[in-house]
């Protein structure tokens, strides 16, 4: 018989994306599933962007997939939201197969959880939730898309962009790259769309501690950390975009106040990894743009169907500089103590990031260089980290090189640069000694 695998939790989530990703790209490489044939590396291009709810194509999804084909992306974009191993937990209590430690630790792994305790009972939570928020957005987009496009294809649409905007993937059917420019004014499509990715943003944990609790004083701390920041990062990047697009003949300059208004607010939610756009990217101005780039790299929350540092990450960084400037040895925030091992942490993986980040910039500016610049290619790899999908047009044109690179980035964004960084790295291992200790002059 052959010998078991011996992977901890986070090499076993690792390797359950790339299964998905190259399981997607087989199917997605079969005839029937495109209308004119692709290559197997825009295929896996495809895969790896549904999986890690990127967004980022380099053949449209509306023309050049058959139903076929659409109908395997929204899948992949269902599995990589909700995780593998939380997918296969759905199949093992459909078919009574009981759920051992080793599952739950790849479940505990995969959902940011500290404990064991209750995680098949919140798996449970997260389907009930999901396809109930999902199944409430298709119903409201079909009272667009039907009258538009006819009962079949107006349901088939409904449901693809209600799971893709809930996963925070950015795939759209609309077809020629056009994503959902056509409803910039539309008020319903607009907030139902920005609704979905907010509240599969916020992160599964999240939103049932807010259901149960509903008084934001009796959260836990995750909740109240991620809420605060989610609410603070909307308003300024709302605020902003809007003062900054107003006159903007290009983006919202010729709109009406209304369009003004949804315009500005979609285009400041959808950078927290979403991926839909209202407005063409491309004719935002500069500052504007670096905004959009921050929002992508800062992203969604843990636990969540999206990508980028994490909004708690952020805010532990935040509160961390706060602590350090006032003097104080303790992290607090709301009444309560940030472990020390939590706020290295996070510094760890903003710096991972911002390196993986910087190393495929410069390698992109350079087999890139002949059509797109330095602004471009940023703009590209920080949305592929983040697992945004916004795009200001370079990604159809990208080099082998550059796609196999994004792809990376992709991967990466959604496991995480630690998590990845440990999956390949050994094991851990628990030292025995210390170092005499002596100061080092810093800043």
């Amino acid at each position: 018989m052959p010998k078991k695998l011996n992977l901890n939790p986070t090499q076993m989530v690792v390797l359950g994306f790339v299964v998905a990703i190259f399981t997607g790209t087989i199917l997605l490489y079969l005839p029937i599933s495109t209308n004119e044939p692709i290559s197997f590396l825009d295929a896996l291009f495809t895969a790896t962007s549904a999986v890690c709810v990127t967004g980022l194509v380099v053949v449209d999804t509306g023309t050049r997939f058959t139903v076929f084909g659409q109908i395997v992306i929204m899948f992949l974009i269902q599995i990589g939201g909700l995780g593998l191993m939380t997918s296969a937990t759905l199949i093992f209590l459909l078919t009574g197969k009981k759920i051992h430690l080793r599952e739950r630790l790849i479940i505990q792994e995969q959902l940011n959880q500290f404990s064991l305790e209750g995680l098949v009972r919140l798996s449970k939570y997260i389907f009930r939730l999901t396809f109930f928020v999902e199944g409430i957005g298709a119903a409201l987009l079909a009272i667009e898309f039907i009258p538009q496009f006819g009962i079949g294809k107006g349901i088939f649409f409904s449901i693809f962009h209600a799971v893709s905007a809930f996963c925070n993937a950015g795939f759209d059917l609309m077809g020629n790259f056009a994503s959902l420019t056509a409803y910039k004014e539309n008020t319903l499509v607009t907030l139902v769309i920005s609704s979905l990715f907010v509240v599969g943003g916020l992160g599964f944990t999240v939103v049932l501690d807010l259901y149960g609790k509903r008084n934001f004083s009796k959260l836990n701390l995750h909740s109240k950390m991620v809420l605060t920041v989610t609410v603070f990062l909307i308003i300024v990047a709302a605020v902003g975009i809007f003062a900054l697009e107003y006159s903007n003949p290009e983006t919202l300059g010729n709109l009406s106040i209304k369009g003004k208004i949804l315009g500005a607010y979609f285009q400041a939610v959808t950078p927290r990894t979403a991926g839909f756009n209202t407005i063409p990217i491309d004719k935002m101005t500069s500052t504007s743009l670096f905004l959009i780039i921050t929002l992508m790299f800062i992203g969604a929350s843990p636990a969540s169907t999206g990508g980028g540092i994490k909004t708690a990450t952020f805010g532990t960084i935040v509160a961390a500089i706060i602590a350090l400037v006032r003097g104080n040895e303790d992290v607090d925030i709301f009444k309560k103590r940030i472990p020390l091992d939590i706020v290295m942490k996070s510094f760890v993986i903003v710096f991972m990031s911002l390196t993986l980040i910087t190393v495929v910039t410069i390698i992109l500016t350079a087999t890139e260089a002949s059509y797109a610049t330095f602004k471009e290619v940023l703009f590209e790899v920080t949305s592929a980290f983040g697992t945004v999908g916004l795009s200001m047009g370079i990604t159809t044109n990208l080099t082998t090189i550059g796609r196999i690179f994004i792809i990376i980035t992709m991967f990466a964004g959604r496991v995480g640069p630690l998590s990845l960084a440990l999956a390949i790295g050994n094991k851990k291992t628990k030292k025995t000694y210390h170092y005499p200790e002596e100061k080092l002059l810093v800043g």
